[in-house]
C-alpha cells in the first residue's frame, strides 16, 4: 500500500511478457503488492492451468491465479511490541478488527470477486491467534527479514495455506525497502517449508503519521494503531482477491484496494473530534474504501 501522496500515481509501460507459457503484448503492469505495478519481465507466478484469465468490464481484470474464496484465516505476529513500545490499546483494536470484520457489508465487497471456476469469495474472516517476536531480526528489516519472521512463527501458529500472516511492527522498527517513503504496508506470498504461505507487513504509522495515517487525532486514541487498522484492512482485501499477485488487478498493476487508496467515503465525527466511517464490534475505525467488482466498478464501504 503506497503512501498518501503517491496514491493513484502509476505509469503504463508497453512491451511483451510471457503469460502462462505464451508471449503476448503486455498492456497490463503486474502488481508488486506494495501499491503499484511493474513491467513484467518473464513468467508471471504460476496459476491453475484450468483457470482462464478474462478481461473485466468493471475496471479490474482476472488474470487466472488463485483467489481465497472459502473464508480467510488471519494470524498476527507482534514484532517488537514489548517494553516501552507496548501499545495495548492498539493491540486490542487491531485484534477486534479482524475478529469482527467478517460478515460485514464492508468485507462483503470481496464477494464480488471470484476464481477461475466462478466461485465467489465468502464473506468470512477468522482471527486464529497471535505470537510475539522480540526483535529476532533487529529493528531494521528487509523484505527477506519479514519472510524469516513469518517462517519462525509457523511452529507457534501452525501452517495454514488458507490464511494471511500479518507482521505488525512496533514504532521503533523500520522496513528498509521503503516503509514511510514508498509504502505503508504490503502483502505477498512465498514458499515456506514447501507450503504457499500468504503474509503481509504492516508498519506502525507512529513513525510517519503524515505519510501513513489519515489523521493525527484518532477515534481510539492511538494514532499508530488506528493508522495500522486502515492498512491491515487494505492488505487483507488484496490478499483475499490476489494472494499470489496473479489474480485480480488492473492495467496499472493496482489491486482492488489500491484503486480506492486513501479515500474514505462518508465520515462521522467521534467524541474526541476525530473521524471514523465504520464500526466493528462496537469500535470506531477510519478505514479505506475498497473497489466493488460490479456495476462498472466503484469505490465503496459496503456491498
Amino acid at each position: 500500500m503506497k503512501l498518501k501522496w503517491l496514491s493513484g500515481l502509476a505509469c503504463l509501460v508497453l512491451g511483451t511478457v510471457t503469460v502462462y507459457g505464451q508471449t503476448v503484448q503486455n498492456k497490463d503492469l503486474k502488481p508488486t503488492g506494495k501499491g503499484w505495478g511493474e513491467r513484467g519481465t518473464g513468467a508471471l507466478p504460476a496459476a491453475n492451468p484450468a483457470a482462464k484469465a478474462r478481461a473485466g468490464s468493471n475496471g479490474i481484470s482476472y488474470h487466472g491465479g488463485p483467489v481465497m474464496t472459502s473464508g480467510l484465516n488471519v494470524y498476527y505476529i507482534w514484532y517488537g511490541w514489548g517494553g516501552s513500545y507496548a501499545d495495548t490499546k492498539a493491540e486490542s483494536i487491531l485484534t477486534n478488527l479482524v475478529s469482527t470484520e467478517g460478515g460485514s457489508p464492508y468485507f462483503n465487497i470481496n464477494s464480488s470477486y471470484y476464481n477461475g471456476s466462478n466461485v465467489h469469495v465468502t464473506n468470512a474472516v477468522h482471527y486464529k491467534g497471535s505470537t510475539v517476536d522480540n526483535y529476532s531480526q533487529g529493528k531494521s528489516l528487509s523484505d527477506a527479514s519479514i519472510q524469516t519472521i513469518v517462517k519462525n512463527a509457523l511452529p507457534h501458529l501452525g501452517v495454514d495455506t488458507n490464511a494471511v500472516y500479518f507482521v505488525l511492527t512496533s514504532a521503533d522498527v523500520n522496513e528498509t525497502s521503503g516503509f514511510c517513503t514508498q509504502y505503508c504496508g504490503w502483502h505477498t506470498s512465498g514458499s515456506i517449508n514447501g507450503s504457499d504461505i500468504k503474509y503481509a507487513f504492516v508498519g506502525n504509522p507512529a513513525r510517519c503519521l503524515s505519510a501513513c495515517a489519515a489523521q493525527t487525532t484518532s477515534p481510539n486514541g492511538t494514532p499508530g494503531g488506528d493508522g495500522m487498522a486502515s492498512i491491515v484492512a487494505h492488505e487483507l482485501e488484496e490478499a483475499t482477491t490476489d494472494p499470489d499477485l496473479n489474480a485480480w488487478y488492473d492495467s496499472r498493476g493496482e489491486e482492488n484496494a489500491d484503486k480506492c487508496a486513501w479515500t474514505f467515503g462518508t465520515e462521522s465525527t467521534a467524541s474526541n473530534g476525530s473521524k471514523y466511517n465504520v464500526v466493528f464490534g462496537g469500535t470506531q475505525y477510519l478505514i479505506q474504501r475498497n473497489w466493488v467488482n460490479a456495476s462498472g466498478g466503484y469505490c465503496s464501504m459496503s456491498y
